[in-house]
């Protein structure tokens, strides 16, 4: 099974009294979800779902793929690593999984898949880490396929 995990661009700042999930990416986050959408469109397999957090900057980072998703609330801001696992049915899935979410759940649920325990990694804003599952010896081994930032996109 392939599991991409792709963090939402740059957003804008926080008000004091606006709630959180209402943030939208910024100019610069816009071109970096359109950059990482276009590296996203030439890479994904067309049988990819992909689903995303409710959260207003991670729709926006969605849309720009300009492909199908659903919003699922498990993957808001406050989500946790062992639901996402749950919610994609992980390693199970035939077909891969695109999540479109934030940090530090997406660092979390990568460092328990790379390492078995959740750990602090950190994903940078608008980039994806790309993990799958094989086996090998008949072991299951979790590797990372691939990491793209939007600065290392062509447009």
């Amino acid at each position: 099974m392939d599991l991409i995990l792709w963090r939402h661009a740059e957003a804008e700042d926080g008000l004091p009294d606006a709630p959180d999930a209402g943030r939208e990416l910024t100019a610069k986050g816009r071109r970096q979800a359109m950059k990482m959408a276009g590296w996203l469109d030439r890479n994904l397999p067309s049988g990819c779902r992909i689903l995303c957090s409710p959260a207003r900057r991670t729709v926006q980072t969605a849309d720009a793929l300009g492909r199908k998703f659903r919003i699922h609330a498990d993957l808001g801001i406050d989500g946790q690593p062992q639901r996402m696992l749950q919610l994609v049915n992980w390693p199970l899935a035939r077909e891969p999984v695109l999540l479109v979410g934030h940090q530090p759940t997406l660092g979390r649920l990568a460092a328990l898949l790379l390492h078995g325990v959740e750990a602090d990694w950190t994903v940078r804003k608008g980039a994806i880490w790309w993990l799958a599952m094989r086996e090998r010896g008949g072991q299951p081994q979790v590797y990372l396929k691939a990491v793209m930032t939007p600065d290392l996109c062509a447009r």
